[in-house]
């Protein structure tokens, strides 16, 4: 029976998601799981250069996968024909994949299922799976979208998010390392989140934010690093839209990041399983051990920027 009368609660928000016609779960490894279980896919091919929460959710659920090698400018290495229930996982790192090149993937391999989990504003192509994560891009607990023609049919629970809000509340009012424990607490808790749909919580909070600005601002950040990092970096780079991060390769990473955390300038170590589980001259282990995901999102300003800039100029 509905409750009348007493407290308020969070406010509904304005419906404005970015993908209202996809279908709305709770985590990316999940957002894969659905599109396994709807196409009967029975065995998945999956890059080397990847977190360590796909394979574990795979063989959780018992599924048969290979790994694959990619090469310099992020593409699969892969020459195998894939069987009617078999398929590809193809990561679309930092966003460079164009959507031209994920159409080429579709016709040389056919059974594709892409991972725009750095990639949340580049659109899904029709008649490609796609799968994409909400918190890697807002300030929200968890989420994901899933584009693709097959239906799963279970039935599946409304997950539920109060509880992973402690460190998005306390970010907010408080500073980052104040609840970076919570942070990791939290992270821990999605390698045994069964497959659920978005929570209200989350979809309310999705709702809320102004797209278009917040890819307004990735791009200027994106570009700004760009002019002034690109000639230093490695990586040959495209600007894709609405930018995850800015992947600034460098042989001296270990001695920056040290540095940039010490004047308060956090830069994450992406998938630090590979180091353990790559041989250091392979190219998965140098892209870890070297890539620095500079962050250019939407609450930074160039002023930000600059100052990012300035500080691993100093540090060459």
């Amino acid at each position: 029976m509905k409750e009348i009368g007493g407290y308020f609660g969070l406010e509904q928000f304005v419906d404005n998601e970015y993908y209202k016609d996809l279908i709305r779960l709770n985590t990316g490894r999940n957002a894969l799981l659905y599109i396994l279980k709807a196409k009967n896919i029975q065995k998945i091919y999956i890059p080397y250069y990847l977190c360590d929460s796909i394979s574990n959710m795979l063989k959780m659920h018992d599924y048969n996968y290979e790994y694959y090698h990619i090469d310099a400018e992020f593409n699969p290495i892969f020459n195998k024909s894939l069987g009617l229930n078999e398929s590809i996982f193809i990561v679309n790192y930092y966003g460079q994949l164009t959507i031209e090149k994920i159409k080429n993937f579709k016709s040389l391999y056919k059974n594709v299922i892409v991972d725009n989990t750095h990639a949340f504003f580049q659109k899904p192509v029709e008649e490609i799976d796609t799968i994409y994560s909400c918190r890697k891009f807002f300030g929200v607990p968890d989420g994901a979208y899933v584009s693709t023609d097959s239906i799963l049919h279970e039935e599946l629970k409304i997950d539920i998010s109060k509880g992973r809000m402690d460190h998005i509340l306390g970010r907010y009012e408080g500073i980052a390392s104040e609840y970076y424990s919570d942070f990791k607490k939290n992270d821990e808790m999605f390698k045994t989140i069964p497959l659920k749909y978005m929570s209200k919580l989350t979809r309310n909070l999705l709702g809320a934010i102004d797209y278009e600005k917040v890819k307004s601002i990735r791009d200027k950040n994106f570009a700004y690093l760009d002019d002034r990092l690109g000639e230093i970096n490695r990586l040959n780079l495209i600007k894709p839209e609405g930018s995850f991060a800015y992947p600034f390769y460098s042989e001296s990473s270990v001695e920056l990041r040290k540095r940039l955390i010490e004047k308060k300038i956090y830069i994450p170590t992406l998938w630090p399983n590979v180091l353990e589980d790559m041989p250091k001259d392979s190219n998965e282990y140098d892209y870890v051990a070297n890539i620095l995901p500079l962050p250019c999102d939407q609450r930074y300003e160039v002023e930000d920027m600059r100052r990012v800039i300035k500080n691993i100029k100093v540090l060459l």
